[in-house]
C-alpha cells in the first residue's frame, strides 16, 4: 500500500458527551474561572486543593496510600457500593444528597456520588526521573480532557512520567482528573518552568527524545528507536514550538492508511505509545 501523507493532530473540535453544545476547550475555560473563583473566596491555598469526582477516580485515590484526603463526600448508593466491594478511606465520608455534591461541580460533571478534596501527589523533579521506558512530554497542551486521556493511555502503556510545564497546561483536578479514571495515581506528574531544559535534562539522563509533528522527517514506526525513550506532544493546533523540535533528537510523524490525516492529540499519544513500545523492544 502506498504511503500517506504525513498525518498531524489539530485542536479537538468535539462536543462534550454530557452537555451538547460545551467544547472540551470551553469546559477548560470554565474549569480555570472557577478555579479563580475558589481562590478568591477561600485565599492562595484553593489552588493546593484537588478536585475529585467519578467511581473509577475516586476509589483509585482511596486506594493510594500517598493521597491526603481532606473532604469525602458520598450518597448513600454510592457509599453502600463502596462497602459491597471493600474500599475504605482514612477519612470517614459525609453522606449527602446528589445535589450537595453537583453544587460544587460545574453543570456538565458526572459525579457518580462520589467527591473528594485532597492534596496534590508529590511531584518529583525532571532530573529524578528514572531513566528507564517511556516518558510523555507535554508541549503546552492546556484541554483537561485531553491531558486527562493522555494519563489514562500512559497508564496502560506503563509510562515512566508525564512532563508538563507549570504554565499553559491545566491542573491535576476535576475534569483532568474524571478523564484519567484513575490514572494520576500510577502516572507521576512533573512540572516544569522551562520546557527547553526539562528536555535538556531528560537527554542529559541518557533519554532519546522524539517529537511528534505532522511535519515530521520521518515515521515514527520507521525511526530506530530505544529505551529510555521520551515522546513530545505538542499543543492542539499549533503542533510542538519551534525551539522544542531543535532540542529533540528527532521529530517524526505517524503515517496512517485512511482518508482522515488527522488524531486528536490524546489519540496521538495512544497511538504514539504503541508504535513506540514496540519498536522500542525490537
Amino acid at each position: 500500500m502506498a504511503s500517506r501523507p504525513p498525518t498531524g493532530w489539530p485542536g479537538s473540535g468535539t462536543k462534550s458527551g454530557a452537555k451538547p453544545g460545551a467544547t472540551h476547550e470551553q469546559i477548560g475555560r470554565r474549569e480555570r474561572g472557577e478555579r479563580a473563583r475558589r481562590e478568591t473566596l477561600r485565599g492562595d491555598d484553593a489552588n493546593e486543593t484537588v478536585i475529585m469526582y467519578g467511581w473509577h477516580t475516586v476509589t483509585a485515590a482511596l486506594r493510594n496510600p500517598q493521597r491526603t484526603i481532606r473532604k469525602f463526600l458520598v450518597t448513600e448508593n454510592a457509599a453502600r457500593k463502596l462497602t459491597e466491594e471493600g474500599i475504605e478511606s482514612m477519612l470517614e465520608p459525609e453522606i449527602v444528597r446528589p445535589t450537595a455534591i453537583a453544587d460544587r461541580l460545574l453543570p456538565d460533571a458526572v459525579h457518580q456520588g462520589l467527591y473528594l478534596e485532597t492534596d496534590p501527589l508529590p511531584s518529583p523533579s525532571v532530573e529524578t526521573i528514572s531513566a528507564r521506558g517511556l516518558v510523555l512530554v507535554l508541549d503546552q497542551i492546556t484541554d483537561p480532557h485531553n491531558v486527562g486521556a493522555i494519563f489514562r493511555s500512559a497508564a496502560a502503556f506503563g509510562v515512566t512520567a508525564i512532563v508538563t510545564t507549570q504554565r499553559h497546561s491545566p491542573d491535576a483536578t476535576g475534569a483532568l482528573a474524571k478523564a484519567a479514571s484513575g490514572a494520576l495515581e500510577h502516572v507521576p506528574l512533573v512540572s516544569v518552568q522551562n520546557l527547553a531544559r526539562g528536555l535538556a535534562a531528560l537527554k542529559e539522563s541518557g533519554f532519546l527524545v522524539v517529537g511528534l509533528d505532522s511535519d515530521g522527517e520521518a515515521d515514527l514506526a520507521a525511526l530506530k528507536l530505544r529505551t529510555p525513550l521520551a515522546l513530545v506532544l505538542g499543543a492542539e493546533g499549533k503542533g510542538l514550538r519551534q525551539l522544542t523540535k531543535e532540542i529533540c533528537d528527532h521529530v517524526a510523524r505517524i503515517d496512517l492508511p485512511g482518508e482522515i490525516r488527522s488524531l486528536n492529540v490524546s489519540n496521538a499519544a495512544a497511538l504514539g505509545l504503541y508504535v513506540a513500545s514496540r519498536a522500542s523492544k525490537t
